[in-house]
């Protein structure tokens, strides 16, 4: 169970919509991640997973993809689709292992969100002091080579320890989106200070859909599509809607068409405000 002090919540003002009177904002995300020495992902294509401690090269070497590969076809569709920036969740360890590629992912634009040093390092398992030290070697990486500090942080699945969020305050952090309660967003206040929380929408994410579900590209646009137009019919309903592509999942050919189509879709419609987190946190603060 929780042991930290609960912060204080001061929720979105009432009627709060997004600009022009939308109630709508979708935002794009690819996760751009990487695994420490010795570790790989949980989630890989071979459904007979290997006894326990055994290394498993097959789902490392997938894990591996989307630094690879996965995060350059992502970066295409996105650009195809009318120049739609999103927010990447970046692992600092990326920024020593391809600070080009991670500067070039900055240079063109898209919001560089702090994702930890690496995706096995999730805060809830780490101790105090390893904590302090991914989250401070994480905002120095991601800074030196981008040239900005980053604003906004999401932990490795989204899983914050007893304390981050506090941490997270003291080394400047804007807002987070290590939380799932809300559709909109909120201040969490702490003695440090305070900081906003904006929620993550989990129902467009692709790992789960194609892994846990089993579910096709196609499926993954007629789903967001039905969403939607449903959503948007009931203009009470104020929400953010994320659509997240890992980039060793959908940055695959099979799957980046998809979070392309979704993306270019979206870019045709006056009615849905397309935006990153850090554009939320920047509108959220100004209407209160």
């Amino acid at each position: 169970m929780p042991t930290a002090a609960k912060p204080k919540i001061v929720d979105a003002p009432a009627g709060l919509r997004w600009p022009d009177g939308r109630n709508v904002a979708v935002v794009f995300n690819v996760a751009y991640e990487v695994w420490s020495e010795g570790n790989v992902s949980g989630v890989g294509p071979m459904g007979n997973p290997l006894p326990a401690g055994v290394f498993d090269p097959n789902a490392d070497s997938y894990g591996r993809y989307g630094a690879r590969a996965g995060i350059q076809r992502l970066m295409r569709v996105l650009e195809k689709a009318g120049g739609i920036k999103a927010n990447i969740f970046t692992s600092g360890a990326l920024a020593e292992q391809d600070p080009v590629q991670v500067k070039a992912v900055a240079d063109a634009g898209h919001e560089i969100v702090a994702h930890g040093y690496a995706q096995d390092l999730i805060p809830a398992k780490l101790s105090p002091e390893e904590d302090e030290e991914y989250i401070r070697r994480t905002t120095a990486l991601l800074q030196e080579v981008t040239g900005k500090r980053p604003t906004g942080w999401i932990s490795p699945r989204a899983t914050a320890g007893d304390e981050t969020i506090r941490r997270l305050i003291k080394h400047g952090y804007q807002w987070q989106g290590d939380v799932l309660d809300s559709d909109l967003p909120y201040i969490q206040i702490y003695p440090e200070g305070e900081i906003i929380a904006i929620p993550l929408t989990i129902e467009f994410n692709d790992l789960s859909h194609s892994m846990r579900f089993g579910r096709t590209p196609r499926q993954f646009v007629e789903i967001f599509e039905d969403a939607l137009t449903n959503i948007l019919a009931d203009r009470d309903d104020v929400v953010i809607l994320d659509v997240l592509a890992h980039s060793h999942c959908y940055g695959r050919p099979a799957g980046a068409w998809a979070f392309g189509e979704i993306a270019r879709k979206c870019a045709e419609r006056d009615d849905i405000w397309i935006t990153t987190r850090g554009r939320i946190a920047e509108y959220f603060r100004s209407q209160l």
